[in-house]
């Protein structure tokens, strides 16, 4: 079975093409902002165009343009190839290729925008043990302790090791496609629903009393 995997929740825009579980192809670049741009084309430079039996897009959380880009293309081949598609959470690919070495919990922190982070602990098979928190780095450095955790990755891993004095066990990444064969099968699944993790920015407005 041919598995395209799609990851543009964040400044990253990454793709692989799996047969199997091995990795065919794989595009990887971080441009921050463009995702819109860059995805489609990133897809038709895998083999094959990119064609799959089988989606898996991540559902955030990160960038609501990011999360809904992604989506939208993903649910727009599963129609066109007739594929599978499935969503992950986008954090949890950040610890999925540490699983085997975790010995205890990790904590995820990634760029929430707006000044926050995103913050997300894992157990040591990479499952969620708490919702995702968007927290201001104060927030986020006085809520964590970072010293019972066996790793520490994201956007943000070493600014909050470093506001928590924690000098080891920290990886500095952005989610990549290539991993997502490595993801828990728990965490794979039919419900596409997006996670942002926080409020959107724009608020509707109020209507108008006459």
């Amino acid at each position: 079975m041919l598995t395209l995997a799609i990851e543009c929740a964040t400044e990253a825009c990454s793709v692989a093409l799996f047969d199997g579980k091995e990795l065919v192809g794989h595009s990887y670049e971080e441009i921050g902002r463009g995702h819109a741009e860059r995805l489609i084309p990133a897809i038709e430079g895998l083999p094959g165009k990119g064609r799959a039996d089988r989606i898996l897009v991540s559902l955030g959380p990160g960038s609501f343009t990011g999360v809904r880009i992604g989506l939208a293309a993903a649910r727009a081949l599963g129609l066109a190839w007739q594929a599978q598609v499935l969503g992950y959470p986008t954090l949890a690919l950040l610890v999925s290729d540490y699983r085997q070495q975790l010995a205890g919990k990790a904590l995820v922190c990634m760029n929430g925008g707006h000044g926050e982070w995103f913050v997300q602990e894992f157990d040591e098979f990479g499952i969620p043990t708490g919702d995702v928190r968007s927290l201001s780095p104060q927030q986020a450095a006085m809520q964590y302790d970072a010293e019972v955790h066996h790793l520490i990755v994201g956007s943000k891993a070493s600014e909050l090791a470093s506001a928590c004095g924690v000098q080891e066990r920290v990886h500095q990444r952005l989610p990549d496609a290539r991993l997502a064969m490595m993801l828990p099968e728990a965490l794979i699944g039919t419900d596409l629903a997006p996670t942002y993790g926080r409020a959107p920015d724009a608020k509707p407005q109020k209507a108008r009393t006459q």
